[in-house]
């Protein structure tokens, strides 16, 4: 795709012609400094809308999201009648008021009207639990490692958030896509009293790759053996949780029954409700030895000082050892040694009551665990089915499990009442910067939206890319929300190189869009488009932040910049990666276009916003600009400004496919103020220039003026 310019020693980008449905767009090719790499720009001929927004592009599209967001509402609504139902018949509870600590009876929450069902009377065990400091803190480790995990990570981190009053750490033991996906998700989370540490889980793999494993969790299903020797030396205790959990009470009530270990009492496990360890579930049936029905390790408190003391690295590698003699291989992974371990040395475990490991494989004796939904604290979903399993209130739980899954996690963001937050460098520069605006400016929500830190999930589903060894492949980036989801396929028929989408979604759409991928046999066929989800917050569309996020987590030398609405041509991909163009400078010339059998260089002017291939260390997108207006204008002029060079590609094209006028257009050209805050963000960009850029960039302030 592009060549090198031996001369002048500057690299060349490419840049498509696009054609509109009926409009015409450009391929353009950028030239810049052999050091720095260049970009490829595509510009419409015409000015047309095209960024896609929030408003549908079919009526049809826009029914079908109404109806689903009302289903989820009216399963929420039942929810929480029911719960609220079973809350009258559970007993009342008495209530503490003490001033360092609170009763563990005590409920909390954000939102009043779903909390008022699901946490109450879900402190029902006998008598009152001793408490829990009221700003101490709870450690809980986690295994994580791929995309699906990272995943369910979220949903179980919400259920804990949800109820939680206590400041919280979270121990990740995370392999490398589990921890770039969840660092970033917790960065921009931004959640007061949340402290993450993460600990490299292929690091570990050498301590446990010599057990043979039959289990789906792999060899990621072994390391909870492990974590005396991960974890810090300084840690005490720590709760461990599998990542198909979910949590219906305050996980504080779990943290203080560590407070009822005695003896050489290390673990706390509920007993297996299967009846996996009795060996009776089918003919030659010969599971690992177990105390009785055995435990399961979906939950677990370790008391991890005391193990340390007790050599427990050195008794489950022993006990490994000899069973895997006539064993062979682990079935259940990490549960089966901790099993055998356990039926050596009885007096380690804590047998927890069964409501907080409910757990909902097929054939489990888990209905005995509860008789009312008040009794449930913590749902395991530890069947291979998920969500599909067999049980009589499987429904129930699914529209628990839905309810923290759709939820919006942006409502999680609140401080804990008198427990102060570690100080965060981050947090403290974005209060700055908010702190200097002046809320009386009729575009401060302009400004504002400028600073604010949208959650954001990386690589949602699995994504694989293979690099290509001539070091000339490119990726489409492109931006989109949940009105423009059909353009996926076509997109991906189009183009068959790799793609990054930054998709503008709420939690309950990105579960939607979930559904509508692993429902698609095109896009399920495709591994290499990763698709990065930016929730929704505040009132405008952050189109270049969405750009930033898609272009920052590329594989590729190159990019290619489009937008969701445009459909490349077919065999577009192949063309930009074998084809090498010169540099140079031109005006636009759509008539020459139509003629033309070799590139041919254009010079910027006011208003270009061409669609362009580039290096993938090009300037970012300026993320003052939301909504409708100069978004890419302003990315062109910055290229321009750093001596990128533009060239046509003759043979290359783009399709503008119609669709509705987007919610911020709609606003432009309704409201003056939109229109006024617009003019006055395009002029302070320009002075920013001028300061930035010098003389080169008055030309910006001439061209502006003569436009």
């Amino acid at each position: 795709m592009l060549g090198i310019c031996r001369g002048r020693r500057k690299f060349l980008a490419a840049s498509l012609t696009v054609l509109f449905v009926p409009a015409v767009t450009w391929i353009y090719l950028f030239a810049g400094s052999f050091e720095d790499g260049k970009p490829v720009s595509l510009s419409p001929l015409e000015s047309q809308p095209h960024s896609p927004r929030y408003t549908a592009s079919s009526q049809r599209d826009r029914e079908s999201l109404e109806v689903r967001m009302r289903e989820v509402e009216e399963e929420n609504r039942v929810l929480r009648k029911q719960l609220s139902l079973a809350q009258g018949r559970s007993p009342s509870h008495h209530r503490g008021n003490h001033s360092k600590t609170y009763s563990m009876e005590e409920g909390t929450g954000d939102s009043e009207s779903l909390r008022a069902g699901i946490v109450a009377g879900n402190s029902s065990e006998c008598g009152q639990q001793p408490a829990v400091e009221k700003c101490e803190t709870i450690h809980v480790a986690i295994v994580c490692a791929g995309y699906n995990a990272s995943r369910d990570v979220v949903t179980l981190v919400k259920s804990v958030l949800f109820h939680r009053r206590n400041p919280l750490h979270f121990h990740l033991i995370a392999d490398a896509i589990a921890k770039q996906i969840l660092a970033t998700l917790f960065q921009t989370w931004m959640v007061p009293a949340v402290r993450i540490d993460f600990y490299d889980a292929d690091e570990l793999k050498s301590e446990v790759s010599w057990i043979p494993n039959k289990h789906y969790s792999g060899i990621y299903g072994l390391m909870k053996l492990v974590l005396t020797k991960t974890l810090p030396s300084n840690l005490e205790r720590v709760i461990v949780l599998d990542t198909d959990i979910t949590f219906a009470t305050d996980i504080a009530e779990l943290w203080a029954v560590f407070h009822k270990f005695k003896g050489q009492q290390v673990l706390g496990l509920v007993e297996n409700q299967s009846d996996w360890y009795l060996g009776n579930l089918w003919k030659n049936h010969r599971p690992w030895p177990a105390l009785g029905r055995g435990y399961n390790t979906g939950v677990i408190l370790l008391l991890l000082d005391k193990l340390r003391k007790m050599k427990w690295e050195q008794m489950w590698r022993l006990t490994a050892e000899r069973e895997l003699m006539s064993m062979l291989s682990t079935s259940l992974a990490d549960q089966d040694i901790f099993n055998a371990v356990i039926k050596q040395n009885p007096f380690l475990v804590y047998q927890l009551p069964c409501f907080w490991n409910v757990q909902l494989s097929d054939h489990t004796r888990s209905e005995q665990c509860y008789r009312d939904v008040s009794d449930l604290k913590v749902i395991h979903w530890n069947s291979p089915k998920k969500l599909r399993v067999k049980n009589k209130h499987v429904e129930f739980f699914r529209n628990l499990y839905l309810t923290f899954l759709e939820y919006d996690g942006n409502l999680l963001r609140r401080e804990l009442f008198g427990c102060p937050s570690e100080a965060d460098v981050n947090s403290e520069n974005l209060q700055k910067q908010l702190s200097e605006l002046d809320e009386d400016d009729l575009c401060y929500e302009f400004r504002r939206e400028r600073f604010t830190v949208h959650r954001t999930h990386l690589y949602f589903l699995h994504y694989e890319y293979e690099p290509a060894s001539d070091n000339t492949d490119v990726t489409l980036v492109a931006q989109l929300s949940m009105d423009r989801l059909q353009m996926l396929e076509a997109i991906c028929k189009h183009w068959e190189g790799p793609i990054s989408l930054a998709l503008y979604l709420s939690d309950a759409e990105a579960q939607q869009f979930l559904r509508y991928a692993q429902g698609s046999e095109v896009l399920m066929s495709r591994h290499n488009v990763g698709y990065h989800i930016v929730y929704k917050e505040g009132q405008f569309y952050p189109v270049n932040l969405l750009r930033n996020v898609a272009m920052k987590h590329i594989s590729t030398p190159y990019m290619f910049l489009s937008d969701i609405d445009f459909l490349p041509m077919y065999g577009l991909y192949e063309y930009l990666r074998y084809h090498v163009w010169t540099k140079g400078h031109a005006p636009t010339n759509f008539a020459k276009w139509r003629t033309a059998t070799t590139p041919y260089r254009v010079e910027w002017e006011a208003d270009f916003e061409p669609y362009v291939v580039v290096r993938k260390d090009c300037p970012e997108y300026d993320r003052r600009f939301v909504g409708f207006g100069w978004n890419k204008v302003a990315h062109i002029m910055e290229l321009d400004a750093q001596e990128y060079e533009f060239t046509v590609l003759p043979n290359a094209y783009m399709i503008h496919m119609p669709h509705a006028p987007s919610f911020d257009i709609t606003k432009f050209r309704s409201n003056k103020q939109y229109r006024i805050c617009l003019k006055t963000l395009k002029e302070e960009f320009q002075q920013d220039m001028s300061r930035h850029y010098g003389f080169a960039a008055l030309k910006y302030l001439t061209a502006e003026n003569n436009s």
